[in-house]
């Protein structure tokens, strides 16, 4: 278990999502023989300084990260009945400019992107790329959304387009949570993953 690190993981500043306490996450981590964790929480940073505080206590590495949330038109669009959706997208902070740039596009979620949820969209995603890793998230990610609707073709373009962008940086994410809906995604995002020559990495 030591070489495996949980880089897709939420706190309690994940509202109605994670149940894990930022307290807890790293001694437990440590119990399990992990060298590494990383805190993805929903839209937000709010737990950032306080979690690398406790990973530090607990010889445990820290890596930074937020699940943000990316406008499916541009941050600015506003409308109900198009704009009320969004795609998940897990941003890790590599070094000193990566947590700057997390840190830009998740404020600019908020003071320009902000409805129903705070958001990003490609614009500001690509601006502020640099010394971020990328995962393509859950089934509300980008690109396993459009696999599960059985668009293919448009699922590789958004993958080109991330992987074009973070480079090698950029992962298919699988996970193993017991939906029905996952296991078949998982087995195209493999596909794809081989076809693409994008590295795959298991949360």
């Amino acid at each position: 278990m030591s070489d495996f690190v949980h880089l897709h993981v939420h706190s309690e500043y994940s509202l109605l999502d994670g149940m894990s306490r930022i307290k807890d996450l790293p001694k437990r981590a440590k119990e399990l023989g992990m060298k590494a964790i990383a805190l993805t929480d929903h839209g937000v940073m709010y737990g950032a300084v306080e979690f690398y505080k406790e990973c530090k206590k607990n010889d445990i590495k820290p890596i930074i990260g937020c699940e943000v949330y990316v406008a499916r038109r541009t941050r600015f669009d506003k409308e109900a009945s198009v704009d009320s959706g969004y795609n998940h997208l897990i941003l890790l902070v590599k070094n000193k400019t990566g947590y700057q740039n997390l840190i830009k596009l998740v404020s600019l979620s908020f003071t320009e992107g902000f409805y129903y949820k705070p958001r990003i969209d490609k614009e500001i995603l690509e601006k502020y790329s640099e010394g971020l890793v990328c995962l393509s998230a859950c089934l509300a990610g980008e690109v396993p959304g459009l696999i599960m609707q059985g668009d293919m073709e448009k699922a590789k373009e958004a993958a080109l387009w991330y992987k074009k962008i973070f480079k090698d940086d950029y992962y298919i994410e699988i996970q193993n949570n017991g939906l029905r809906e996952q296991v078949l995604a998982n087995q195209k995002l493999i596909e794809l993953a081989k076809e693409l020559d994008i590295p795959l990495v298991r949360n």
